[in-house]
């Protein structure tokens, strides 16, 4: 039970955006614009999946399964290959410039001070852009928040990881611009 009465019965940050609609919509077209834009060298998939570690390091069970479901939607693998990479993302396959962004986005859960010019240094080596390491650290700042928002509120989520799992083809499909309402 959320630790404000919410009159509603909606799952995390969705029950709290039904709570306050006012605050529905720019945090939504943030989400949408840092996660599914289409002007982003960095994939749909891989920008869930920077949302999904921050999430698990924030230890944020809602959000760390719907990004976690949405990334492995969109990057055709399962939530068990996706909780290896959360686990130890240097022990999986992905590509050098997705590891060096998830260290990024690590270190930017961690604090803003803590993502370092060597950091910065080996994404660039990995092939990094100036505006692919924006993009990151904004979407790691962004899920620190919205993690905050969806534990600090103690909202409530189920626990059949599945839920996510079988809702992430309709959320890749709606995106984030639609109303929590429908």
């Amino acid at each position: 039970m959320a630790h404000i009465e919410l009159n509603n019965d909606l799952p995390g940050i969705r029950g709290l955006m039904a709570y306050r609609p006012e605050t529905e919509k720019p945090l939504n077209a943030l989400a949408e614009v840092l996660l599914r834009d289409d002007n982003n060298t960095l994939s749909r998939g891989e920008r869930e999946l920077i949302a999904t570690y921050v999430s698990y390091l924030n230890d944020c069970f809602f959000c760390q399964n719907v990004h976690g479901s949405i990334a492995g939607h969109y990057l055709n693998c399962n939530i068990e290959q996706i909780d290896k990479i959360k686990a130890d993302f240097s022990e999986t396959d992905l590509s050098p410039k997705m590891k060096a962004f998830l260290n990024i986005a690590a270190r930017v859960q961690i604090g803003g001070k803590h993502v370092s010019e060597d950091d910065i240094a080996k994404a660039r080596e990995a092939g990094a852009t100036d505006i692919e390491i924006h993009d990151v650290v904004l979407i790691a700042a962004a899920f620190c928040m919205f993690n905050r928002y969806v534990d600090g509120l103690g909202t409530w989520a189920p626990q059949d990881r599945m839920f996510y799992v079988n809702r992430a083809p309709q959320r890749a499909e709606e995106g984030y611009l639609g109303s929590v309402f429908k």
